[in-house]
């Protein structure tokens, strides 16, 4: 009996040129990965890690970058509907695999899959397909955007499946996901709100505030509720904090005699007790509103998100949002029935662009991009930075933040880098 054939030797790579890290932009850095994992990164010539020499890695493993060209983290969306055609809230298998690809190669190494508000057995089957690519490490969980929403703040969710809390449903929800769930959207005003997010925080699962026409006084007690049950959860890795779906989209807008939930979640975002969703693709938000909140609460305390829904990365024309008929025009998505906006066509690339243009630091976008996404889905210690035993996942940019080249689990996603 012949001797059983040796693993391969994972690849090593090294990557020459400007890298971001935790502190901040190395000008002459060095990326280096072995195994799937960054080994070393930081400044080349302080580089001496052994079995990296001459010798040990392949020469078409070493790469010099083009001159503007800068190393970032992996991104990270906590709101993604899809891209590229393909449709989580179908929760059709394919769709959802065509979306991950896509998302994956276009710079969002990490993300979930967020649903709509739809029929319970929808979203049980949906849950069950999603819960299958967490396992396979093609997603990092599920967000659940619903069914416990406003009808007031609906916005492009079916209000025919809108529902007041459900403990019973939750559970079964909750069953299906098999640890997968990481985030619910809520709106604290309705009956048995307060029970939801006790149940949430016990199974170590973050309440997202949003699509709701609450109050102030309503929405700072049920962030304060939340932040406390996590706390009390205990669950490792779980930020212990909550977030807020969209701020802005989704909830009356702020007046100075009656500022609805927009205040309280800035003032808790302020404090570190609440990290705000932003959709900065200048269409759900003026670039001067992206460049205020940042102003007011600090990168540390701001998720930046896409919202994609089927159409990212694809041309106008008709698309669907799980069950409802979507026209994209000059970019814009909107549901045919109400006209509401219908998600994002904008990659998450795409808003840190959009995100720094609007006058944010590319340090402080990148941060609401990669590091501060990654605490809400307790992933700090696996991705989110390109630091020593993470996860490799990096994204080659050029002067313009425009894409050039996706590295995920130390697998380079797309073509080499010419010259």
């Amino acid at each position: 009996m012949s001797e059983p054939t040796a693993a391969p030797r994972p690849a090593k790579i090294m990557v020459y040129g400007p890298v971001f890290t935790d502190r901040g932009l190395v000008e002459r850095g060095l990326l280096a990965v072995e195994g799937g994992r960054i080994a070393y990164a930081g400044r080349a010539d302080h580089f001496d890690e052994p079995g990296f020499g001459p010798a040990d890695v392949d020469p078409a493993n070493v790469i010099t970058l083009p001159d503007g060209h800068r190393i970032i983290p992996g991104l990270v969306d906590v709101h993604n509907h899809g891209g590229n055609g393909g449709d989580f809230p179908s929760g059709d298998e394919a769709s959802a695999r065509t979306a991950v690809e896509f998302l994956h190669r276009s710079g969002t190494t990490t993300l979930l899959a967020s649903m709509v508000t739809a029929a319970p057995e929808d979203l049980l089957k949906g849950i069950g397909v999603f819960a299958k690519m967490a396992s396979e490490g093609l997603l990092a969980g599920i967000h659940l955007e619903g069914p416990f929403l406003s009808h007031a703040r609906c916005g492009a969710q079916n209000p025919d499946f809108l529902l007041k809390p459900d403990l019973e449903l939750t559970a079964a929800l909750i069953e299906a996901g098999q640890g997968a769930i990481a985030t619910m959207t809520y709106a604290p005003e309705l009956e048995g709100a307060a029970e939801l997010v006790d149940l949430l925080t016990a199974h170590g699962i973050t309440p997202s505030l949003g699509h709701t026409d609450c109050d102030t006084a309503t929405a700072a007690e049920s962030l304060a509720q939340a932040r406390d049950g996590l706390d009390s959860a205990g669950f490792d890795g779980v930020s212990g904090r909550p977030t807020v779906t969209h701020l802005f989209n989704g909830m009356p807008p702020m007046h100075h005699r009656s500022p609805g939930p927009v205040a309280a979640c800035l003032r808790a975002a302020r404090a570190g007790d609440a990290a705000v969703e932003l959709v900065a693709d200048n269409t759900h938000l003026a670039p001067e509103i992206v460049a205020t909140v940042f102003a007011l609460v600090g990168a540390a305390n701001i998720v930046l998100v896409t919202d994609s829904m089927a159409a990212a990365g694809l041309a106008d024309g008709q698309y669907m949002l799980g069950p409802s008929p979507v026209t994209v025009k000059d970019g814009v998505a909107t549901l045919d029935a109400t006209g509401s906006i219908a998600g994002g066509t904008a990659t998450l690339l795409d808003v840190v662009r959009r995100t720094v243009n609007a006058g944010v630091a590319l340090g402080d976008a990148l941060q609401s991009a990669t590091s501060v996404p990654a605490e809400v889905l307790g992933l700090t210690d696996e991705v989110g930075s390109l630091r020593r035993g993470l996860r490799a996942d990096a994204v080659v940019v050029d002067g313009g933040l425009e894409l050039q080249r996706v590295m995920r689990a130390g697998v380079w996603l797309d073509h080499a880098l010419d010259g």
